[in-house]
């Protein structure tokens, strides 16, 4: 994500590296070069005007440190100031009610009903919570279907009325539902539409009036850019909601609403969504965005995804195995499973600070590991737990049971090897150790 606007960022940032000072002629083209990045990346032109004046005021007349240089300082100015756009500090959503009720709005395809389930599955894992989702698109049957499939999936009720046609009725007996269940958080998922239109607008008013939640929060697909803030804009003149959720931001994204839309609206980005899996919702946090836009990474973010995967019991287990030399590819397998988890590659390796620049271009599948459990599957359990009785006969079996080639059996052996020496010599960090891995699988 945001990768074309962080090239260009990087190049206009390249304007001031090797001057001994800062002086406004170097300050000016830097600056030009500044905004018309953003304004490549969507961002709206008075915003993208407003930012760099900002920059430019603090980044002349100031002494540079001696142990920065000025192209160091101006990174550090415009990271500041970035984060400022963004919101400043990360906000969390409102779980003050019993139950606490949040209703998501957006337009048709923004990815509501999917994030929906998203919020549910991380307010049910991160804060203990005992989520309801209720339907209330009551326009399109497949969205109640999709509500339900998603419920399954994370484990939460869902409550929804066929044939009702009524959605405020809907949400003010789905929250009736919850206090019977003993749910302490209702999400309330409404209709969207292709556009912005005054029945759609109407419909959520009357929604929002009857349920009084203690967050209103608006869905919006990042790719749409500029559009999106117009949009978002829209519905906060009628709702007065409480934040925004950024959706698809694994996507080609150009990043205009991510870093316009606070300054639009006034309201904080409060969640991302960053892949289609259920575990794939961050909390927004605009240093962090901001670092990964200027190509720092996010390390932060990266190590507090594999401490949600990370099984202390196992990592116990496995480190006995390790010290014993018992370690063996049933357990290698379990430790690419807990990497999937933790969302996107492609993501995951734009977090490892200068990777995400030397990756530019290159095509990273989310099922790189597929080809590597195909030969493991393939392997007899004894030969699982021994991988040194892997002869130049099984090896070839393995091969074509697998589909892969007798060279792709003797890199992973390699690969495996190589790893497990890394894990007798780094016992502990359970976090490092994942972080290794991806990088010896890329």
């Amino acid at each position: 994500m945001f990768d074309n606007l962080s090239d260009k960022l990087d190049k206009a940032l390249h304007v001031l590296k090797g001057h001994g000072q800062i002086t406004e002629i170097n300050v000016a083209e830097t600056i030009k070069e500044i905004r018309r990045a953003l304004l490549d990346a969507d961002v709206n032109f008075k915003i993208a005007k407003e930012f760099t004046n900002k920059v430019k005021e603090k980044a002349l007349g100031q002494n540079v440190l001696t142990s920065l240089q000025p192209g160091q300082l101006m990174v550090k100015i415009v990271k500041d100031e970035l984060t400022e756009l963004m919101g400043g500090e990360a906000e969390g959503v409102d779980l003050s009610g019993n139950p606490s009720v949040i209703l998501m709005s957006g337009l048709q395809g923004s990815g509501k009903t999917t994030f929906s389930g998203k919020l549910a599955n991380f307010l049910k894992k991160k804060k203990k919570k005992r989520p309801l989702l209720v339907a209330c698109d009551v326009y399109r049957p497949a969205a109640i279907d999709q509500l339900h499939i998603v419920g399954e999936q994370i484990g939460a009720e869902v409550y929804s009325e066929r044939g009702n046609n009524d959605p405020v009725a809907i949400a003010k007996a789905g929250i009736r539902q919850a206090k019977q269940l003993g749910c302490n958080v209702v999400i309330i998922d409404t209709a969207g539409r292709l556009a912005v239109d005054e029945e759609m607008m109407t419909e959520i008013e009357n929604i929002h009036k009857a349920v009084t939640p203690q967050e209103t929060l608006f869905v919006v697909d990042s790719m749409t850019g500029q559009d999106a803030v117009n949009t978002a804009k829209a519905f906060n003149d009628v709702l007065n909601f409480d934040g925004v959720i950024l959706t698809k931001l694994d996507g080609d994204t150009r990043g205009g609403a991510a870093i316009s839309i606070k300054s639009v609206v006034d309201k904080p980005i409060k969640f991302i969504g960053t892949g289609e899996k259920m575990e794939a919702i961050d909390v927004f946090y605009p240093s962090r965005m901001a670092d990964r836009i200027l190509g720092m990474g996010d390390v932060v973010s990266l190590v507090e995804r594999a401490q949600e995967q990370f099984d202390e019991e196992q990592a116990r287990k496995i480190q006995k195995k390790i010290a014993k030399n018992r370690f063996g590819f049933d357990d290698f397998l379990s430790q690419i499973q807990q990497i999937k988890k933790m969302g996107n590659m492609k993501d995951l390796m734009g977090m490892i600070p200068g990777v995400g620049k030397a990756m530019k271009g290159m095509d990273i599948d989310d099922d790189a590991f597929k080809h590597i459990e195909a030969i493991i599957h393939s392997m007899t359990p004894d030969e699982r737990s021994n991988p040194s009785k892997l002869n130049a006969s099984r090896k070839k079996r393995i091969a074509q049971g697998s589909g892969r080639s007798i060279q792709e059996v003797n890199q992973l052996l390699k690969q495996f090897q190589q790893m497990s020496k890394m894990m007798k010599m780094m016992q502990g960090g359970g976090g490092k150790k994942m972080m290794q891995m991806m990088q010896n699988m890329r």
